[in-house]
């Protein structure tokens, strides 16, 4: 599983992902936090099945 998924991009998924998945533990306390795990585990594993299906990449060092 080659990685796709640059430091930026990386950054703004972890981020995003953890805003969301508090979401179910404070504030309004819904389910769909539950949603920021997929932000979460991409920006974490540095893969984002959806930039493979449509060719794209954010990461400088694979482009080459």
């Amino acid at each position: 599983m080659m990685s796709n998924v640059g430091t930026f991009d990386r950054a703004l998924r972890v981020i995003v992902g953890l805003a969301l998945l508090s979401l179910v533990f404070v504030g309004p306390q819904t389910p769909w936090g539950w949603v920021g795990l997929v932000p979460l585990l991409t920006g974490t594993i540095s893969f984002c099945p959806l930039y493979r299906i449509l060719g794209l990449s954010t990461c400088k060092r694979c482009e080459s």
